[in-house]
């Protein structure tokens, strides 16, 4: 069990790090376009929609990156002070009941609409766009299948912590 959790954890770390890439390459990109519009009163489409679809993919690739290192927005009202098998027992409970029953909804209602979408090769409906409309729509399948897979290996660490009273850190 404890190499299907590293290799879990593996995969969000390389997703994490390919967020970072597309954050660095979105703000350059950004600022090539403010500098090539107001100095020199030139625009592209294609850069203004790769900026789109890095943020996308972002948002969506650090997501998994996020759960493994614990810093999804929570509200810490009693979770904060309590004893290590009640977070643990919060946190399994959050992860069984809503988070992984999402990333299924998510990937079971994206599917058709991705697969659509790779069946006719998508591209933007601009003709200087980005052709690739069908890549970002499956970032949304990556989205789903990256943070239910940290989903469960939470599951797992937590039920293990609520088993032993120990902290899952």
């Amino acid at each position: 069990m404890a190499r299907y959790l590293t290799w879990i954890d593996s995969l969000n770390r390389a997703a994490g790090r390919l967020a970072g890439g597309f954050l660095l390459a979105m703000v350059l990109i950004q600022v090539l376009v403010v500098l090539l519009r107001y100095v020199f009163n030139i625009g592209y489409l294609w850069m203004q929609e790769s900026v789109l679809y890095l943020h996308v993919g972002l948002a969506l690739f650090a997501a998994g990156f996020a759960l493994l290192n614990n810093v999804h927005v929570r509200v810490d009202i009693f979770y904060q002070t309590a004893a290590p098998r009640v977070k643990a027992l919060i946190d399994l409970t959050g992860a069984l009941v809503f988070l992984l029953p999402l990333c299924v909804l998510i990937f079971w209602k994206s599917l058709p609409f991705v697969a659509a979408s790779w069946s006719v090769l998508e591209g933007s409906p601009q003709p200087s766009g980005l052709p690739t409309v069908f890549l970002l729509k499956t970032s949304i399948l990556c989205f789903s299948l990256l943070l239910g897979l940290q989903g469960l290996a939470f599951a797992v660490r937590a039920f293990g912590a609520l088993m032993t009273g120990e902290s899952r850190q």
